[in-house]
């Protein structure tokens, strides 16, 4: 997130472009009353106002008068009562809309966050939209299209899933999501390239997109209070990954080590002896049908087992080294249970009197927050 600080040297200047109405128990007609007074706004010019706070009030809308306003960069709705934010707030020269902790829908927002311009093409100026803690039960479509913005906020929300064309917006650095409800991630995420946090905590993920491996900017990703039973093998290619958040996932809290196989069908057990003896049969050999479930035999992942699958496998986690930072918990698929790779020394399985203190060892292993 951008800090619009200064040096000590400019502050009275900067104080001199903010207004801060915020706690002042203001509502929509003592805060015009307040911006429309010269007395009030500390005689301050309304074009020279980069800065306007109005978080903690009673706002259920927004004066008029605020269009006034013509070189703000940055203002605070936070914590009102706000049940619509008007398209005209669009035609601000913002860098920086705080609306988070309101009433705001996805019919409250504006249809566009774009400035309309006499081209008729549009812009955004946005390099920052906080919209979390309202009630929005779907993506905001429209941010799609801002494709300079920087920092999205949408956490604390009812959003059920993020739109697939979020890879437009190639200048996000932080995209945060968190407490929402979530169940599924796109492809597409993994094409935003400048990507640095993900935050996709409290939700009810309960599988990664591969595509994941390709944020090879990102430095955090936050994944805990979800359903993960496991990651994405790929994962381990993130080496700027600095913070990976797990605890309360099932991946976390009961590992997968005795997963019950139920006995293969007579399809797949003569698939493997197939498979196993090298025969490749021809086209007029066996039906159509056959010859294509052949083909999507799987191989086993234990280099050394040369045996394949079909629908029956068995599901083990395995530690993998993350960065040199600590060990993740992957999922593997094997053909059977004793295929198993044995793991390292300090991983292998325990005996019956050290079993509890293993199993705390590899939690340990384990990030937990």
């Amino acid at each position: 997130m951008e800090v619009y600080t200064s040096d000590s040297s400019d502050t009275d200047s900067r104080e001199q472009k903010t207004i801060d109405f915020g706690r002042m128990n203001l509502d929509l007609i003592t805060l015009e009353d307040h911006l429309s007074s010269p007395h009030k706004a500390l005689a301050k010019s309304k074009s020279d106002i980069e800065t306007l706070l109005l978080n903690h009030n009673r706002l259920v809308g927004l004066p008029s008068i605020l269009q006034q306003f013509t070189n703000l960069k940055i203002l605070d709705l936070s914590s009102n009562a706000l049940t619509q934010l008007p398209d005209a707030i669009c035609q601000l020269p913002l860098v920086t809309l705080i609306a988070k902790n309101n009433l705001l829908t996805n019919s409250s927002l504006p249809k566009s966050f774009m400035t309309k311009q006499q081209t008729g093409n549009g812009s955004s100026t946005l390099k920052e939209l906080n919209l979390s803690g309202n009630q929005l039960t779907h993506f905001p479509e429209q941010v799609t299209e801002m494709r300079q913005l920087k920092y999205l906020y949408v956490g604390g929300n009812k959003i059920s899933s993020i739109s697939k064309d979020i890879w437009k917006m190639q200048g996000l650095h932080v995209l945060s999501l968190g407490g929402n409800l979530i169940n599924e991630v796109p492809e597409t995420v993994g094409s935003l390239s400048q990507l640095q946090a993900l935050v996709l905590c409290d939700n009810l993920i309960e599988n990664l997109p591969m595509s994941i491996a390709r944020l090879k900017n990102l430095k955090s990703l936050l994944l805990h209070k979800n359903r993960l039973r496991h990651l994405p093998k790929d994962i381990v290619a993130l080496k700027n990954l600095t913070e990976l958040s797990l605890r309360d996932n099932p991946l976390v809290v009961r590992f997968v080590q005795d997963m019950a196989l139920k006995p293969p069908t007579l399809l797949e057990l003569a698939g493997r002896m197939v498979k196993a003896s090298g025969q490749r049969p021809g086209p007029y050999d066996i039906p159509r049908t056959l010859a294509e479930y052949l083909n999507s035999a799987n191989c086993c992942v234990n280099p050394n087992c040369k045996g394949v699958f079909f629908d029956n496998r068995v599901e083990h986690i395995k530690f993998v080294d993350f960065c040199g930072k600590y060990r993740v918990p992957l999922l593997q698929y094997l053909c059977s249970s004793k295929c198993i790779e044995p793991e390292q020394t300090a991983l292998r399985a325990p005996s019956s009197n050290n079993a509890s203190a293993s199993s705390g060892f590899m939690m340990r292993k384990v990030l937990l927050g």
